[in-house]
C-alpha cells in the first residue's frame, strides 16, 4: 500500500460574509491551497475531490459537491460530499488518503466548506442539534450546548474540573488565535472575562462556546509516486485513525469523555507507530470548552480526569510541552461545520512547513488533529510527519 503525502492546504477567511457564496469561499480555499504547494501546482493533475459539508444555510442548497468543484475549474473531475456532522471534512481527508493509499488516485484533492451565518438563530440551532440525537435530545428541547454542558458537568462531578479550569482553555485559545490572520474572533480575552461572561448553559459560559462560522478549507494528497513533482520536504500522513458511537449521550457508558475519539486515536497511534509522546503539537475539536479537555484525555495528553490541571500547568500553550490549537482552535478562529476538520489540517500543514507566522513553533515534526462529529456519535484522527530526509 502506498504512503500518502500532504503537499499543500489553505483556507478562506473565517468569520460572517454575507457577500460571499459557498462557491465563493470554496474557490478562495482552493486558490490559497494550490498556491501552498512548495514546487507549484497544475489543477489538472487532481484526480479527484472529496468535499466535507452539512449544508446549513441557505446560500448553500444545490448539489454542493460539483457546484463547488466545477466553479473552481475541475471540470469532470469526480466528487463525493461527505456529510458527518462537524467531521465532515475530517472524513474527506480521510477518504482521499483512502484513495490515495488504495492506488485509485495519485492527487486528491479534499476540503470542505459551510455557510452558517445566513440563517436564523433557531435554525442553526436546529442543524447543530440535528448533528446529535434528533428524536430523544434535539426534539426533548436539548441544545447542542445543553448537551456538552452535561458532559461538562459530569467531568466536574467525577474529575473535580472548574470553572476556572475550563475558562483557561478560551484564554489561551483566544490568545493563539489573535496571532492567526484568518480567525473569525481574533482577539485576546482574560480569565475574567471569561469566566463572567452570560451563561449559555450552565456550567457554560459565551467564551466557552464556539462561534456559528462561514468558511472553506483544503488540502491536497498526493501519492508517494508523485510527490516529488511537488515538493522536496514531504509532510507524510503518518497515521489515520476513525470510530463511531451511539449518537445520542444518553445510550453512553460515560458522560465525561468521547470513546469514539480514543478509539480513533488508538488507531492512528498504531498506523503511525507513535505515541502521544511523539507529538509537537495538535489541533483539537473545541467546540465547547469542555471539548478540549475531554480531548487530552481521549488522545492520551494527560491521564483520565487529569485535565483540569493539566491546562493550568500550561502544558498545551504554544511554548508548552504539547501545544494545542494554535491556530486558536474553534474557539477562536471559528467553526464553519462542514470546514473545520480541513481547517485543522491547514494548520497543520502551515506548522509542519515552517508557514505558521506568528504561531510558529519551533521546528514540529509530528502533528496531530482530532475532529468529532456531534457529540461523539463520529471521530477521526490524524497524524502528520515531517519526513526527515529530503526526497528526490
Amino acid at each position: 500500500m502506498t504512503d500518502a503525502y500532504l503537499v499543500g492546504a489553505g483556507q478562506s477567511d473565517y468569520g460572517s460574509f454575507p457577500e460571499e457564496s459557498y462557491r465563493s469561499l470554496f474557490r478562495t480555499a482552493f486558490e490559497d491551497c494550490v498556491s501552498s504547494v512548495p514546487d507549484g501546482m497544475d489543477p489538472d493533475r487532481i484526480d479527484e475531490a472529496v468535499v466535507g459539508t452539512l449544508g446549513v444555510g441557505g446560500r448553500q442548497l444545490g448539489l454542493s459537491g460539483p457546484a463547488v468543484t466545477e466553479h473552481v475549474g475541475l471540470h469532470g473531475v469526480p466528487v463525493t460530499r461527505v456529510e458527518n456532522a462537524c467531521a465532515a471534512s475530517g472524513y474527506a481527508v480521510r477518504q482521499a488518503v483512502q484513495a490515495v493509499k488504495s492506488g485509485m488516485a495519485d492527487v486528491v484533492l479534499a476540503g470542505g466548506v459551510e455557510v452558517m451565518t445566513d440563517a436564523s438563530g433557531d435554525a442553526v440551532r436546529y442543524w447543530l442539534g440535528v448533528s446529535g440525537e434528533t428524536e430523544w435530545e434535539r426534539l426533548s428541547g436539548t441544545t447542542f450546548a445543553g448537551v456538552y454542558a452535561q458532559m461538562a458537568s459530569a467531568h466536574m462531578r467525577e474529575h473535580g474540573t472548574t470553572a476556572e479550569q475550563l475558562s483557561h482553555v478560551a484564554v489561551k485559545n483566544h490568545a493563539n488565535g489573535a496571532d492567526n490572520p484568518h480567525a473569525q474572533l481574533g482577539f485576546e480575552c482574560s480569565l475574567d472575562d471569561a469566566m463572567s461572561a452570560p451563561t449559555v448553559a450552565d456550567p457554560l459560559t459565551l467564551y466557552h462556546c464556539c462561534p456559528t462560522t462561514d468558511g472553506a478549507a483544503a488540502a491536497l494528497i498526493v501519492s508517494e509516486d508523485v510527490v516529488g513533482e511537488f515538493t522536496d520536504d514531504p509532510i507524510r500522513v503518518a497515521g489515520v485513525g476513525a470510530a463511531s458511537d451511539r449518537v445520542g449521550l444518553f445510550q453512553r457508558d460515560t458522560y465525561a469523555g468521547v470513546p469514539a475519539a480514543r478509539r480513533a486515536a488508538d488507531g492512528a497511534y498504531g498506523m503511525a507507530d507513535h505515541s502521544p509522546d511523539d507529538l509537537d503539537f495538535a489541533e483539537v475539536h473545541d467546540c465547547f470548552a469542555i471539548a478540549e479537555l475531554m480531548a487530552y484525555e481521549d488522545l492520551g495528553l494527560c491521564e483520565r480526569g487529569e485535565a483540569g490541571p493539566f491546562i493550568e500547568s500550561g502544558a498545551t500553550r504554544p511554548d508548552g510541552e504539547i501545544p494545542v490549537n494554535t491556530s486558536g482552535g474553534l474557539k477562536s478562529k471559528g467553526h464553519p461545520i462542514g470546514a473545520t476538520g480541513a481547517g485543522q489540517v491547514v494548520e497543520a500543514f502551515e506548522q509542519l512547513s515552517g508557514q505558521a507566522g506568528d504561531r510558529q513553533l519551533d521546528d514540529p515534526r509530528v502533528g496531530l488533529t482530532h475532529n468529532v462529529g456531534g457529540s461523539g456519535g463520529a471521530a477521526v484522527v490524524h497524524l502528520f510527519e515531517r519526513e526527515k530526509e529530503v526526497m528526490g
